[in-house]
C-alpha cells in the first residue's frame, strides 16, 4: 500500500474541520491541517481530531498548501501520494479511496475529483463558481487540448510528480496552476466524479463579490499566461 498524506488548508473552519478529519480513510498515514491565520478554534479542533497542525500566518490558499508541502519535504520518509481536500466539509472525505484508486491501480499521475452536476447537492456551488469552472476548463481545453471539466480542490497526485510542477501560486490560482503545469509536464490525469454538498460556514472566495472577482482574475491570468508560452 502506498504512503498517502493529506494536506488540508483551513481558515476559520472550526465547525467543520474535525468532521473532515474523522471521515478520512485509515489508508492515510498523516493528515496535515494548515491553519491559515484562523481567528477561531480551527487549530485546536484539528489537533484534537488527530491531525498534524501547522501554522501559516500569510493568508492565502496557495500559501497554506505550500506550507504543508514544505513540512513534508523536511521529512526523512517521503510519501508516494499527496491528497488535497478543503476543510469546509463540502467534499465527502471517505471518497478519498476513490480519488487515489487510478494512481494505485492504473499508475495515473494526477486525479481530480470532478463535482459533476448529478452528484452535487442543490445550491452547493454558487452561480459564479459554476460559471468560473466552465469558463476556465473551456479555455484550458481550447488552448491546450485538455479534457478537464472542473477545478475541484479534492485531488490527488504522485508526490514526485508534484515536486516537478514547482508550485508557486500563493492565493486563488493554486488549483488551475497545478492543472496547467500538469498539462505542460504531460502528466497522465483523469477525473473521478465525486459528490459535493453545501459547505459548513461561508466561503472565503465565492461567498463574497471581492473574493469571486480576485479568484476569477487569478485563474484567467494563469490560463492566458500559459497560453502565450
Amino acid at each position: 500500500m502506498p504512503d498517502i498524506k493529506v494536506i488540508i488548508p483551513a481558515y476559520n473552519e472550526a465547525d467543520s474541520i474535525a468532521k473532515v478529519i474523522a471521515e478520512i480513510p485509515n489508508m492515510v498515514s498523516e493528515v496535515i491541517v494548515v491553519n491559515n491565520n484562523s481567528t477561531d478554534k480551527t487549530a485546536e479542533n484539528a489537533k484534537e481530531a488527530g491531525a498534524t497542525v501547522l501554522t501559516e500566518i500569510r493568508k492565502g490558499y496557495g500559501y497554506a498548501c505550500l506550507c504543508g508541502m514544505d513540512y513534508i519535504a523536511k521529512q526523512s520518509k517521503k510519501p508516494d501520494i499527496i491528497v488535497f481536500i478543503d476543510g469546509d466539509y463540502s467534499d465527502y472525505p471517505e471518497e478519498l479511496s476513490k480519488i487515489v484508486q487510478p494512481i494505485i491501480e492504473k499508475d495515473v499521475d494526477f486525479v481530480i475529483g470532478s463535482r459533476v452536476k448529478e452528484l452535487r447537492e442543490a445550491n452547493s456551488m454558487t452561480p459564479q463558481q459554476i460559471f468560473g469552472n466552465k469558463l476556465a476548463t473551456f479555455l484550458m481545453n481550447l488552448f491546450f487540448g485538455a479534457e478537464f471539466t472542473d477545478l475541484g480542490p479534492f485531488r490527488a497526485i504522485k508526490y514526485p510528480k508534484l515536486l516537478t510542477l514547482h508550485m508557486a501560486d500563493k492565493t486563488y490560482g493554486w488549483t488551475v496552476e497545478m492543472q496547467l503545469k500538469a498539462l505542460k509536464k504531460k502528466l497522465t490525469y483523469v477525473e473521478v466524479p465525486v459528490r459535493y454538498k453545501k459547505r459548513i460556514g461561508v466561503s472565503k472566495v465565492s461567498g463574497t463579490v471581492k473574493g469571486s472577482i480576485f479568484a476569477g482574475v487569478k485563474i484567467l491570468g494563469w490560463i492566458f499566461k500559459y497560453s502565450l508560452k
